[in-house]
């Protein structure tokens, strides 16, 4: 995947400006789920959409266009219009006092097909596609939604999100972003009606109690070397692998014949990426443990709480898959396919509610970074489908979150291959042997082939 630092353009944004919901809205404190308000989550999580010119669409301006459709969203979304506050015990909450969100009109001097692969994630120019306007990245007392609309001069344009996941999770995220197109085309409401009702699920039970294992936040006792001396987010570089079918396929050969039933392209490729990441991330000690972190969504998952179509706030936890070091990077990829598996089975009703119960017992915890990483699949969520009335765009998902997260997106590839792209950021010394560890796994080498 080939992504140009030698492509030189400018863009043009105007004064960040405050959109406001259109009618009055209510003046209220909201308190925000056990599960939304973990310290782990409290950070601005960013999404990019490209657009071709649509000539249907021609005489209209995608800048007023999605502004117009945003006011009105904003009038059933309206604590998304409000200002994250914090109360005792680290409690957040939010004032939903209409204060509105961050809105950016911008115009660039290229045409997107010149930007080829830098659309993809790591998306090398963010920062002029979703401009970090000053003082807005805070988690309390900013703005919650950041929004920039960027012409390209060819018709198309390119749409930036920024959204303080505290407030919601990629299918929340998803939800509000659908109600934006849905007014744009003339709705006269959301065809989901947006719940909140954070106080009634996934809030800590009375009297809280942890019955679960969570290996997700607790330390494990055998840590010789602390891999955030190795992940230090001021030298990290971020790239992306591309997986595609014939690449899940590669991988699912490699497992078939180990019982397991019809595995999901999400283990192949988590599994592939653990060990692949481990080893380029070359632990000094074998005995180490290392951990992979499952986001796991509880939406309309049998066993689980029985969360209502509309609800758009956090509902997922991330239970932990965990091995000795030199046992998962020298076993066959089987291994780590059932660790992750077996990690999956692990999140129940029980469990996010035991989730819940942690974060008040001990004070909203974040997650261990120490030899972790978090993985999350966004592909089924349908960023790629989001059509304001320009057809799906190009590329549309997350470009990146902190170097601990995975999040998986849908891509086209240039040869018409549809499959997933994987952001992932490691040091400079890691990228080449992780690329190289990932190459071999899909093609099944043993440690002394050559590529």
């Amino acid at each position: 995947m080939a992504f140009s630092s030698t492509l030189v353009f400018t863009v043009k944004r105007r004064e960040p400006a405050l959109v406001v919901p259109t009618k009055p809205t209510p003046r209220e404190i909201k308190k925000l789920s056990d599960i939304d308000d973990q310290d782990g989550l409290r950070f601005q999580i960013p999404f990019m959409f490209f657009y071709r010119d649509n000539p249907s669409m021609r005489g209209k301006d995608p800048v007023g266009v999605i502004r117009e459709g945003l006011a009105k969203t904003l009038v059933y979304y309206y604590p998304l219009a409000g200002r994250i506050i914090e109360g005792d015990n680290r409690k957040l909450m939010v004032d939903c006092n209409g204060k509105g969100v961050l809105f950016v009109e911008a115009d660039a001097n290229i045409k997107i097909e010149q930007l080829g692969d830098n659309i993809l994630p790591p998306c090398p120019f963010m920062e002029e596609f979703l401009h970090d306007v000053p003082g807005s990245g805070g988690i309390i007392g900013c703005p919650l939604v950041l929004i920039q609309v960027t012409r390209f001069i060819c018709g198309g344009f390119a749409l930036g999100i920024r959204l303080n996941h505290t407030m919601a999770d990629g299918y929340g995220a998803m939800q509000f972003l659908n109600a934006i197109t849905e007014f744009v085309k003339g709705a006269s409401a959301p065809s989901i009606p947006p719940i909140w009702q954070r106080e009634q699920y996934l809030n800590a039970r009375s009297p809280p109690r942890i019955t679960c294992t969570h290996n997700e936040f607790e330390q494990i006792t055998y840590n010789k070397q602390s891999s955030e001396d190795i992940m230090d987010s001021d030298k990290l570089i971020r790239t992306a692998i591309f997986f595609s079918p014939n690449d899940i396929q590669a991988l699912r050969n490699q497992v078939s014949s180990e019982n397991f039933h019809r595995c999901p392209r999400f283990d192949l490729i988590t599994a592939c990426l653990w060990k692949c990441r481990t080893i380029a991330l070359n632990p000094a000690d074998p005995d180490e443990m290392v951990r992979v972190s499952i986001i796991i969504n509880a939406r309309g998952k049998q066993g689980m709480p029985d969360i209502p179509t509309g609800y758009y706030g956090n509902a997922f936890t991330y239970p932990a898959a965990v091995s000795k070091a030199g046992i998962l990077c020298t076993s066959p990829l089987s291994y780590a396919v059932h660790l992750v598996q077996n990690a999956k089975a692990q999140m129940s009703d029980e469990y996010i509610k035991s989730v819940a119960d942690l974060m008040v017992i001990k004070k909203r915890p974040k997650y261990i970074a120490n030899w972790n990483f978090l993985v999350s699949d966004l592909t089924r969520i349908g960023f790629d489908k989001v059509d304001f009335g320009w057809d799906n765009p190009v590329y549309g998902g997350c470009t990146f979150a902190p170097p601990v997260f995975i999040l998986y997106n849908n891509f086209k590839n240039s040869s018409g291959e549809e499959g997933v792209v994987v952001p992932i950021c490691l040091p400079p010394l890691a990228v080449e042997k992780f690329q190289y560890e990932v190459k071999k796994t899909i093609l099944n080498l043993n440690a002394h082939s050559k590529l």
